[in-house]
């Protein structure tokens, strides 16, 4: 009797062992937590959509599709940064800051930059990339050769909605200032098809744009003759939901990344975006 109930306690804690190796081996603390990043997976060279890995292109969640770009390669040094897995979530422009509100996504990294107005309601890490503000428009115009934007007076100009990039073309005295458009590829249509006479940009993006058409072109304007921006319009960082505790060590991993290897990765990047973009 004393022997089957010594049995019966031996086989108990056995048991009792095994569950608890089983649960270990099941939780969630060994296992590396997501980081969630949304962006538009449109905006060449910062981010764009393709057919495969290749690149070091993402796969984007919920699709068959990948996901690269300088942003990307940012978005990947900062997930190894804070030990977790990197999930690309394709997300609308201006869906971004209620996404990451919301938390269906943990970071924006998608070319966005910290103005005062986003920094009402989002928190952002130190910049990751600078940039100037250019225009692109149609190779033959009658700006292409334009070296200030008051060359584009009666021109019909537009840029994306919900940037600072739209605002900017009110700098232009007689301007025939168009719809705010919803990302660059439409943009790029409109400028092809002749409905639009060109689109601020950034310099990346405008590189961008004239190698993948060669119809296009990108305008630099000879110093004191360009769009006035504040430091913190023509900067981009990481946005997050205000207290987000990652945002410290987010600076400390961009800290990390030189200029050098930035200027390397944006150059890449214009290299590698696909033609059709």
């Amino acid at each position: 009797m004393v022997m089957r109930r010594m049995l019966t306690l031996a086989l108990c804690a056995v048991l009792a062992l095994g569950l608890l190796v089983a649960a270990a081996g099941c939780g969630g603390d060994d296992q590396p937590k997501q980081f969630k990043v949304g962006l538009e997976c449109g905006y060449p060279p910062f981010n764009w959509t393709q057919a495969d890995d290749s690149n070091g292109a993402v796969p984007i969640a919920g699709t068959n599709q990948y996901a690269g770009g300088y942003d990307v390669e940012i978005a990947k040094r900062i997930a190894e940064g804070l030990g977790r897995e990197l999930v690309i979530v394709k997300t609308s422009w201006k869906g971004l800051p209620a996404a990451v509100q919301a938390g269906t996504i943990d970071a924006i990294i998608a070319g966005m930059s910290p103005t005062a107005e986003r920094k009402k309601t989002l928190d952002f890490s130190d910049p990751y990339y600078r940039s100037e503000l250019v225009m692109v428009v149609k190779k033959g115009s009658p700006y292409e050769n334009a070296t200030s934007i008051q060359d584009f007076a009666g021109a019909k100009i537009t840029a994306q909605q919900n940037t600072f990039h739209y605002t900017v073309i009110d700098q232009i005295q007689g301007v025939q200032k168009q719809t705010a458009m919803d990302d660059f590829p439409a943009m790029r249509v409109a400028l092809e098809s002749g409905i639009i006479d060109g689109y601020v940009s950034e310099r990346p993006e405008g590189i961008s744009a004239s190698a993948a058409n060669p119809n296009f072109v990108m305008v630099e304007f000879a110093e004191g003759k360009g769009f006035q921006a504040s430091d913190e319009d023509v900067a981009v960082a990481v946005g997050l939901k205000k207290g987000n505790p990652d945002l410290e060590k987010i600076n400390q991993i961009l800290a990390g990344i030189s200029e050098e290897e930035r200027i390397r990765l944006m150059d890449e990047a214009i290299k590698n975006q696909p033609s059709a973009q």
